[in-house]
């Protein structure tokens, strides 16, 4: 499938075998990408003396930045070092995100931003806009290389290679072999070819493995709560999302690798594991299967299996599709101590028209039904939902089936997201675009229905007792300690802790059930505690250790 194609947005039926257009890396090179995370308090010296560094910088979802780990990988097992910021680093590598307009313009603010202050670095940008738009995002000033999710496998080879040109790479395939359209080769420079590192996404089979820690916290050991990809890639189409053009077909880490993962992070400490991916409920349908007279590896095996032959205290489960969650996933979470109370599941749309223009594979009701047999199993549960509104041809009473659904669901929270028409995919070309101003005004409803439904439930749990892991990252605070005291606590691996009253220290936590939590008093991070809830403040839950 041509790089031009994945921008029509139609539904692409690229081949599954790569070595027809990308040659696959040795067993050695994807051992070394997807290597089991092991703490390193001594970084390796750096044999590059003229290289002080490299710095990555990530926008965007948990998949990139999982990927954005996985780089800074590459780059330390070639011995260089991590910059402290941007302006300090030769290399800057920025993540790019395109699920929406803004996350584009944010690249490009970065883009601007970096080359003001460091005009003397390599700027690489890869991600998910360099794999949409290579000839876009190398067009703009100080833009020293694209490199396409297709190529981000061996991002710190191509921008530390001496001679990064096509012929010296053997795993690079040019646009111009795989038959593009004029038009994306003319917008790629093809004068200088040793700057454009972007072929068929859909060839690509290697998955970037890398636990995320998350908040750019310095210390190693002050850290909580990483999360693993262990799923990249969508084959699902719907017609409002660029993701599946560029980030291609479904991947499962395999399972052995997971377990190689978790175990590994385990035994540095690690207290919860938050597992992710693109499509998650996917994971493992597109394993083999020895025989081939089995079915395909479910993602209720691979959540067993952690919970079987790993000792992880906490496991939490990142999005799940709500066709995904069967009846066997929601008793395995619900009837597990071990997994936390806590379900994300995309909505989208309560209308069924609007689901059925989104190319959605479930209806309103099928949708209750899943939230409903989810908040029966756990009632204390956080559940949460991804809602778009603004989608094309939506009216007001589309909106307000979706109104009334968040009204009726038990939801503790929403990520509310106003459409944002996407080069190539169906919705783009859609007819009865909704206002700007009218989709803004939706949004705002959303989002003050869940503000009202989240500090109901947080009020719930006023009086009782709800188990929490300490963390390390810093909330603001009216009085007390400055910003950079607390920081400065975060990166010297001690409790960050927040003054709420004269005198009084509390130290930030995360709740079971997804909520945030002040706790009475010094603790230590990366602990679970039991919590007894005296008062919701500021949207916070306040409470003290039993």
């Amino acid at each position: 499938m041509l790089l031009a194609a994945q921008n029509s947005g139609h539904s692409l039926g690229a081949s599954r075998h790569p070595a027809t257009l990308l040659a696959i890396p040795s067993e050695e090179s994807l051992w070394e990408n997807l290597r089991p995370y092991r703490p390193d308090p001594d970084p390796p010296l750096s044999y590059h003396e003229n290289v002080p560094g490299f710095y990555v910088e990530n926008f965007g979802c948990r998949a990139t930045q999982a990927d954005g780990a996985a780089i800074e990988q590459q780059f330390r097992a070639r011995g260089i070092a991590h910059a402290v910021s941007p302006e300090n680093a030769e290399f800057v590598i920025l993540n790019t995100c395109t699920v929406t307009a803004s996350a584009d313009q944010d690249a490009r603010a970065a883009i601007r931003r970096i080359r003001r202050q460091n005009p003397g670095c390599e700027i690489v940008v890869t991600g998910c806009y360099a794999q949409r738009a290579p000839g876009e995002v190398g067009a703009l000033p100080g833009v020293s290389r694209v490199i396409g999710n297709s190529h981000k496998h061996r991002l710190a080879e191509i921008a530390l290679s001496a001679d990064s040109r096509p012929e010296s790479l053997s795993a690079f395939v040019p646009l111009a072999s795989l038959g593009a359209e004029p038009h994306m080769l003319t917008a790629i420079s093809l004068a200088e070819p040793d700057r454009f590192f972007v072929s068929d996404i859909f060839a690509h089979t290697e998955l970037l493995a890398a636990p995320v820690f998350g908040n750019g916290e310095l210390d190693l050991h002050a850290r909580t709560r990483p999360n693993l990809k262990v799923q990249d890639g969508c084959d699902n189409r719907c017609s409002f999302c660029i993701i599946p053009s560029v980030r291609g077909h479904s991947r499962s880490l395999p399972m052995e690798r997971v377990l190689t993962e978790v175990n590994a992070l385990v035994a540095a400490g690690y207290r919860e594991v938050v597992i992710s991916g693109i499509n998650l409920g996917r994971w493992g349908r597109d394993l083999p299967v020895a025989g081939g007279r089995h079915p395909a590896a479910r993602f209720e095996s691979l959540v067993r299996a952690i919970l079987s032959e790993t000792n992880l205290e906490k496991l939490r489960l990142s999005s799940i599709e709500p066709m995904d969650w069967s009846d066997e996933l929601i008793a395995l979470v619900a009837g597990s101590p071990r997994i936390a109370r806590h379900a994300h599941v995309p909505m989208q749309s309560g209308s069924d028209a609007v689901l059925r223009r989104m190319h959605r594979k479930y209806r309103p009701w099928h949708y209750r039904e899943k939230i409903e047999k989810i908040r029966d199993a756990m009632p204390t549960a956080a559940i949460g939902a991804d809602v778009m509104v603004g989608f094309p041809g939506e009216s007001d009473a589309d909106f307000e089936e979706t109104r009334r659904l968040v009204d009726d669901l038990p939801f503790t929270y929403l990520h509310v997201f106003t459409y944002s028409s996407r080069p190539g995919t169906p919705s783009a070309a859609m007819r009865d675009q909704v206002p700007v101003h009218l989709a803004r005004e939706r949004n705002r409803i959303l989002r003050d229905l869940i503000a009202e439904k989240k500090l109901a439930f947080m009020h719930s749990f006023v009086g009782k007792t709800l188990e929490a892991i300490s963390l390390n990252t810093t909330m603001l605070s009216g009085a007390g300690r400055g910003d950079s005291a607390k920081r400065a606590q975060a990166a010297a691996g001690k409790p960050a802790v927040s003054e709420h009253h004269s005198g009084e220290n509390f130290t930030e936590a995360l709740t079971d059930n997804y909520l945030k939590l002040s706790l009475r008093g010094t603790h230590q991070p990366n602990r679970w505690l039991k919590a007894q809830i005296l008062q919701v403040q500021d949207s916070i839950l306040i409470g003290a250790g039993i």
